[in-house]
């Protein structure tokens, strides 16, 4: 989204060179408002459902028109840590408690501004889905086909640390299915 009008003094942005690259500043030089646009933090969970044979758990976005299914995200609120803030959105978004969290690792999804912190999430209890997703699926950790972007790289890096063999990628995400 590209902003028109400072926030603070309602002036109007333009676009200047700072730190290598152009940024949206006011005009009002008494002002001094630059919108940084740096990227917002999100976290996301591949869930280990160990109640469930060790499954992993995808979720469709209620919100999207294709069947695709990929790991829960959300975003922190002002006072949490990314460990608390992925607890509550497993726990929101599919009702899952959370036994423990390891980092996978970070990453850039460029096309949204973010930056994905990515976890394993051991998980148990009954799955309920929260207003957000709309289906879920199961399965079992080498059948998983990671996607080239956002959280697919996840994925990835946590079916190799585990020593699984990793379908190679071209063009758009599939299904984790195969469908």
């Amino acid at each position: 989204m590209k902003y028109v009008f400072c926030p603070q003094c309602g002036g109007r942005l333009i676009d200047v060179e700072l730190g290598e690259r152009l940024r949206a500043a006011c005009a009002d030089p008494a002002c001094g408002y630059v919108h940084w646009d740096n990227p917002v933090p999100v976290v996301a969970a591949l869930i280990e459902c160990v109640d469930r044979d060790g499954q992993i758990l995808l979720a469709r976005n209620a919100q999207w028109k294709q069947r695709f299914f990929a790991l829960i995200t959300g975003f922190l609120e002002r006072v949490e840590t990314p460990e608390d803030g992925m607890r509550r959105e497993i726990r929101e978004e599919v009702g899952l408690a959370t036994d423990t969290l390891e980092l996978i690792g970070l990453y850039p999804f460029e096309r949204m501004n973010q930056i994905i912190i990515a976890y394993h999430a051991r998980c148990h209890g009954e799955i309920v889905l929260g207003d957000e997703l709309s289906d879920y699926i199961l399965v079992q950790p080498a059948k998983l086909k990671p996607w080239p972007a956002g959280t697919g790289l996840a994925v990835r890096d946590w079916m190799l640390r585990r020593g699984l063999a990793v379908p190679d990628w071209e063009g758009p995400p599939p299904n984790p299915r195969g469908e």
